[in-house]
């Protein structure tokens, strides 16, 4: 896999496969798929439902290991990393947002935003929580509950917990999939904010073909493969 110098990737995946399920059950989701993406690079995954974006999303941040194939993260080849070094690497590397938030539901939004930091060692989790939370808004909120808190001041949760160790890498799955379209928009500003702001490297799947021409690339999938690249110059694979 060449690479260029100037523009060096930060994910890379070389010929990748998996599939889920056992026996008559299993479907092979990804199909030799492989792709760089250049640090700092914004890349949009479209395609229509079941054609492996969030399974492929889901590979480079380690939450799926594939059958066969290479993916290499932050100059780490994951596949050599067990599951304990794996979370660690994760945590360090990767901030996720998901469709669903995933919030602990008995921790208030700062409680949530301190884990990732405390489960790193982090002294301050707490205080740096709640200036990650006044970063997205929610000031006046921290100590709130998720049920307390609407759909889209729960996604805000979730994107600082995401953000609160500078990642250099981050991840989001549908993020608006939950939300209105005013929340949702809302939603991606911020995401694209916060992107800006700390020059992190940005995947987002995504339906929303609006949505995903704000990205610098979009990779277009069907039935597992890459069918289409637009924008920004691909890397050389």
């Amino acid at each position: 896999m060449a690479v260029s110098e100037e523009t060096p990737a930060v994910i890379e995946l070389d010929n990748v496969e998996l599939s889920l399920g056992r026996g008559a059950a299993r479907v092979h989701i990804l199909k030799g798929v492989s792709l760089a993406i250049p640090q700092g690079q914004a890349t949009g995954l479209v395609g229509p439902s079941g054609s492996g974006k969030s399974t492929l999303l889901m590979t480079m941040a380690g939450l799926e290991r594939p059958d066969s194939g290479m993916v290499r993260v932050a100059g780490q080849d994951l596949g050599a990393l067990g599951e304990d070094a794996l979370a660690l690497f994760r945590g360090r590397h990767i901030g996720i947002v998901f469709q669903s938030f995933h919030l602990v539901p008995t921790m208030t939004a700062r409680e949530n935003v301190a884990l990732p930091l405390e489960l790193a060692g982090a002294d301050d989790a707490f205080e740096r929580a709640a200036a990650e939370l006044r970063n997205v808004g929610l000031g006046e909120r921290m100590d709130h509950y998720p049920a307390q808190l609407s759909g889209g001041e729960q996604q805000r949760v979730a994107i600082a917990r995401a953000v609160a160790p500078d990642p250099a890498i981050l991840v989001a799955d549908e993020p608006t999939g939950n939300l209105d379209e005013s929340t949702g928009r809302s939603i991606v500003d911020l995401i694209f904010a916060l992107r800006r702001e700390r020059g992190a490297t940005l995947v987002l799947v995504t339906h929303d073909l609006s949505l995903a021409a704000s990205c610098d690339r979009t990779v277009r999938l069907r039935a597992g493969r890459i069918e289409t690249e637009t924008g920004t110059e691909a890397l050389a694979i």
